[in-house]
């Protein structure tokens, strides 16, 4: 399934929550992450990033799709978090 993930969290929370995203997803923009995930890999990270929230104050949206390839993307100005590969 493809994967989109935002999130809004609590400064000292910032980084713990983007090094455990960055284990599943490829960071895109500040607080937006996107990758292909099987649906274990999809529940491990609902589970590894709720260990690290705070209930009452942190927020976390996942979007996901069967496959990337109904979905549309758009991007207008310069395009973050690019996987450049080099040979």
């Amino acid at each position: 399934m493809f994967v989109l993930m935002f999130y809004d969290v609590g400064e000292k929370r910032v980084a713990k929550v983007l090094k455990t995203a960055r284990r599943y997803l490829t960071w895109i923009q500040n607080s937006v992450l996107e990758g292909e995930l099987s649906p274990a890999q999809f529940e491990s990270l609902k589970v590894d990033v709720k260990k690290i929230l705070k209930d009452d104050y942190d927020s976390v949206l996942l979007y996901a799709w069967r496959t990337e390839r109904y979905m549309t993307k758009d991007i207008i100005g310069v395009e973050r978090g690019t996987v450049d590969f080099m040979i």
